[in-house]
């Protein structure tokens, strides 16, 4: 069984790289799983264009590994910094390249994943309250694409105040065990849930009613929001 994590952020060292490392070992803990780890900083993917947009992959660059373990995986991490309140571009072009293979051919607008779980780690500069409040969605895109393509995102993570001091951006997170420790639970539980996906081609009963649980909300919530935001 295999689970594949990608990790968007470009510094050296990099806080979402150390976060990832934490959720691997936790998914570790759980027999029997290879995990891979791209850094989309080390890999070259062209530009998104229509041409593209065919299951067969056929560039010649970094893209048709990366779709071959998405395809093969029974899980997806990605793990990203916020920039600007929103993903880096790097993520996003992949984002929109997965659409070649993780849409239907015919019409482009069915997901293919077939409800495969994936976890999203984020890291940023802003307090908690922050993401509380605005940051989670400014960047609730990259789930809502994610879902558009048939996965399920299981759970995500926001790491505040990723600064050493006031305007300056570097690595912290290594000097936060609980936040590790964190991610290492949930790495564990991410894990459980993948192999039980690899194994049934469904996520665990539970899960599946949590999910569903938040997305009723989420629409509720969106109903309630759009009448008002219209008048604004």
């Amino acid at each position: 069984m295999k689970i594949l994590v990608i990790v968007a952020g470009t510094n050296e060292p990099s806080n979402s790289n150390i976060l990832a490392d934490a959720f691997i070992e936790g998914v570790r803990k759980i027999p029997d799983i290879e995990v891979t780890k791209f850094r989309l900083k080390d890999l070259s993917i062209d530009h998104f264009t229509l041409e593209n947009y065919k299951k067969a992959c056929l560039t010649k660059d970094d893209f048709c590994k990366i779709q071959e373990h998405i395809e093969s995986s029974a899980g997806i991490v990605i793990a990203s910094p916020i920039w600007n309140f929103s993903i880096p571009a790097h993520l996003k072009n992949l984002i929109d390249r997965m659409g070649a293979f993780a849409l239907d051919e015919e019409t482009h607008s069915k997901g293919q994943l077939s409800g495969k779980p994936f976890f999203v780690i984020h890291t940023g500069g802003a307090p908690a309250i922050a993401w509380k409040a605005l940051i989670y969605l400014t960047t609730i895109h990259l789930s809502e694409a994610i879902k558009y393509y048939g996965g399920i995102v299981i759970g995500r993570h926001f790491e505040p105040r990723c600064m050493t001091g006031k305007g300056k951006f570097g690595v912290v997170v290594d000097q936060r065990p609980a936040t590790l420790g964190r991610m290492r639970a949930q790495g564990e539980h991410f894990a459980g849930i993948a192999k039980a996906y690899a194994e049934t081609g469904k996520m665990p009963f539970f899960a599946r009613v949590r999910y569903q649980f938040f997305t009723f909300l989420y629409r509720v919530g969106n109903r309630i929001m759009y009448p008002i935001s219209g008048k604004q």
